[in-house]
């Protein structure tokens, strides 16, 4: 199954300014999600951001917010994105949902894990999700592909929204997003 843009969503779960620095590998996962929100707003790709407890562990690293300043923010206690009855109707009209953030084995597994027992088709950014240690992102990365998430990397999110090479909006995106340095 292919990423459609027309019938998916970015939901990127808690990269708070508060938690980043606590994460394993939080410089290359932070870029990578930089990358991600960039091609999502320059594709048309609707955008939800997540924050858990931000009176606590802050808010949305502002570099992501300030690429996608009209996405949808929204706040939460409990661990999972679906428990905190937290997500849009615009996220959950559509059956695919395209997921990065932190931390892997926690907030992204069990946000994950209940999108799939809602039926959506869902896909894991796997070089744009962190954890504390690297066994925990790992771990959570492996139990939520036995449950049937799919894990791809943000090259193919680009190449699955675009469908079609050589059009105006390919030859922007590929010099923006392919020729320049990658993090």
């Amino acid at each position: 199954m292919l990423m459609q843009i027309d019938q998916a969503t970015l939901l990127v779960v808690d990269i708070q300014d508060k938690l980043l620095p606590a994460v394993d590998q939080a410089d290359s996962m932070l870029a990578a999600s930089l990358w991600l929100v960039g091609v999502a707003h320059d594709t048309g790709l609707p955008i939800v951001f997540s924050e858990q407890y931000p009176r606590g562990l802050g808010h949305t690293e502002a570099s992501l917010l300030a690429l996608a300043p009209q996405a949808s923010v929204v706040e939460k206690l409990h661990f999972s994105c679906v428990a905190a009855d937290c997500l849009p109707d615009s996220l959950l009209a559509r059956k695919q949902v395209i997921v990065c953030g932190m931390e892997t084995h926690v907030c992204v597994l069990q946000t994950v894990l209940q999108l799939l027992a809602q039926g959506k088709q869902v896909f894991v950014v796997a070089d744009a999700v962190a954890s504390r240690r690297d066994s925990d992102k790992q771990l959570g990365l492996q139990r939520m592909q036995a449950a049937g998430a799919v894990l791809v990397s943000r090259e193919m999110v680009l190449f699955e929204m675009l469908e079609v090479a050589g059009s105006e909006l390919f030859k922007a995106m590929s010099k923006k997003y392919l020729m320049g340095v990658q993090p």
